[in-house]
């Protein structure tokens, strides 16, 4: 019968100790760093621009009243068509003011003096003509008798300069007769207005006509009423003219050009394109929703064809989405660019190689929201960390999350 073999205490106290020794030197090895990562892929590239927008026409006309007046119902509404020579509105002229009982009771009085003074300018009318008439008689007679040598010449010649003055004041009445008239229409006239009403009778009609085709884009006067030489009354504009402007930062639109393309989105249908066709010389200040000052460029985009905006449902005034095609291609090696950080002046990516952190500088190109382009530095398909963190850093071990 064989003994069992036992160990000697001192050494199972000492397999003991290692044993937790190894342990807590496992315990204390720094664990691997969660991280997020992205490979370095080749795809299409796009540096654009984006910018919100209004459209707007081109050209607009505004009418206005080309004199003072009265101002006849406006009955065209916003969004009518007008044909080029087609009336718009029509004026007559101003009504006169109301007279008070003081004014009105002074023009009756004008009246009666004037019908006066006509029936004394008549009267002194028909004295002249019946001198003249007498005179015209008694010039006959002389003539008769100066031929048979009865009178002399000189009586005679009397007698022709008494009929001469005679005529011309005979003239003088006539027309004195005609200003006494004239003077009663006026003051028959002026009595006649009462109550500032406009006469019912045909009025002289000034019709204003459109300058050109299109459409009423505003109308500022819609009932009648008086107007101003020069007041605003309608607008109008062509959809034919309509093109977006876009306010772009000064240091965005430096990269423009005329001709360049653009996708024109957000307006509550499909993309359509367009393309810059002019980018204004001078800038000028707005301040953002954040109250910094910014210095804008006004750039204006026309549609690439002819559309049938009315059917679109495009207007002057809607809000759009541009962008502005600066650069494309279609195989460029890019990463997010979430992964750059700035290190010794330089832009630099940690790269995962063997489950571990290693710092590398890249060269960039273009750069466009979310993504860059690499020009060196990086291979398609490595692994790059994205958002690295205080945790990461050279060497260090890391494990990609889920």
């Amino acid at each position: 019968m064989s003994k069992q073999r036992t160990w000697p205490r001192h050494v199972a106290w000492s397999v003991l100790g290692l044993g937790l020794l190894g342990l807590l030197a496992w315990a204390l090895l720094p664990s691997p760093v969660p991280v997020n990562a992205a490979r370095v892929t080749v795809g299409p590239f796009t540096d654009s621009v984006i910018e919100e927008g209004r459209t707007r026409l081109r050209d607009t006309w505004n009418v206005s009243a080309p004199i003072a007046g009265y101002l006849q119902r406006v009955t065209l509404e916003v969004g009518d068509s007008v044909e080029e020579g087609q009336t718009l509105f029509r004026l007559e002229p101003s009504p006169a003011p109301a007279l008070d009982v003081r004014t009105r009771q002074q023009a009756e009085d004008n009246l009666q003096a004037a019908q006066a003074r006509l029936q004394a300018a008549q009267a002194n009318l028909d004295t002249a003509r019946a001198d003249q008439r007498f005179a015209e008689a008694e010039y006959e007679r002389y003539r008769q008798l100066h031929l048979r040598n009865l009178i002399s010449t000189a009586e005679l010649e009397q007698r022709q300069n008494q009929r001469d003055r005679l005529r011309a004041l005979a003239s003088s009445a006539a027309s004195g007769v005609e200003v006494a008239r004239f003077e009663v229409e006026s003051a028959r006239a002026l009595l006649a207005v009462a109550s500032g009403q406009r006469s019912e009778a045909d009025q002289p009609l000034l019709q204003v006509r459109a300058p050109v085709s299109g459409l009423v884009l505003s109308r500022h006067r819609c009932c009648e009423g008086s107007v101003s030489a020069g007041d605003p009354i309608l607008e109008l504009g062509s959809l034919d003219d309509l093109e977006i402007q876009v306010d772009l930062l000064s240091m965005d639109a430096v990269r423009l050009r005329p001709g360049m393309s653009v996708n024109i989105t957000g307006w509550g249908g499909e993309p359509l394109k367009g393309k810059v066709r002019r980018i204004a010389p001078s800038g000028f200040t707005r301040t953002s929703a954040l109250g910094v000052d910014e210095q804008r460029v006004p750039v204006s985009v026309d549609f690439s064809r002819q559309l049938d905006l009315a059917t679109l449902g495009l207007g002057s005034g809607f809000r759009v989405d541009a962008e502005f095609l600066i650069w494309t291609a279609d195989e460029v090696l890019q990463i997010p660019t979430s992964a750059l950080f700035r290190h010794q002046g330089g832009w630099t990516v940690f790269v995962i190689e063997e489950s571990r952190a290693s710092r590398r500088t890249v060269e960039l190109g273009r750069r466009q929201g979310l993504v860059s382009q690499v020009l060196a530095g990086l291979d398609q398909g490595e692994l790059v960390i994205i958002h690295p963190g205080d945790r990461v850093a050279e060497g260090v071990k890391v494990v990609v999350d889920e």
